[in-house]
């Protein structure tokens, strides 16, 4: 069949576009894999301070409005609420500390008690072998702050030993073992002010 210039033209733009078309969806299907994948990252690594059995929604899909304002050591980026059977079980908070080589971002678990549930360092510019170590999968020294809060630890007990505290240090990280400590400090102290709010409570007033 021999077509005339005008089809040849139609004929082309046709093809051009559903090249163009297909690219597209292509691309936006790959972008959301992406994307899907990326989601699913954040969560597991956010998500690792929180035990499986204390959440049955989707924390991160539940992000909290926070005061802005700076803490004693630190400032709260966001949080996030974690619930189960439709109650309110614990909360996360990124925290930003500063640390000796920099800023250092952490994730703080705490339950609906105010107990510590866990901790970990999400970002960090310590020195390699020292206060770096604090975000090692292999170092167990944050381990160290679980299970207390401010009922059972005073508040003057949240230093290092050297400072007449109750914590040993990260071995040769003292500035990074501060930060941290105070950090854990000001996130129990800020749920512990903002507990309703946090968990979603009505006020009984």
């Amino acid at each position: 069949m021999n077509l005339s210039a005008t089809g040849k033209w139609i004929l082309l733009v046709l093809i051009a576009a559903l090249s163009i078309g297909s690219v597209i969806i292509w691309h936006r299907l790959g972008t959301d894999a992406i994307d899907q994948a990326q989601q699913q990252l954040k969560a597991q690594t956010w998500l690792s301070v929180l035990p499986q059995t204390l959440y049955d929604n989707h924390p991160l899909q539940a992000p909290l409005a926070l005061d802005t304002a700076p803490l004693a050591h630190s400032r709260l980026l966001a949080g996030y609420r974690a619930t189960l059977a439709g109650q309110p079980s614990a909360v996360v908070l990124h925290s930003l500390a500063q640390g000796y080589g920099g800023p250092l971002e952490l994730l703080i678990a705490i339950d609906s008690q105010g107990r510590l549930i866990g901790s970990k360092v999400l970002r960090q510019q310590e020195t390699p072998g020292l206060g770096a170590a604090v975000a090692a999968p292999d170092n167990h020294w944050l381990q160290g702050f679980v299970g207390n809060s401010r009922q059972t630890t005073p508040d003057a007990a949240w230093s290092l030993k050297r400072d007449n505290g109750q914590f040993d240090q990260l071995a040769g990280a003292t500035i990074t073992s501060r930060a941290v400590i105070h950090a854990v400090h000001d996130a129990l102290r800020y749920f512990d002010e903002h507990r309703q709010v946090l968990l979603g409570e009505r006020s009984n007033e």
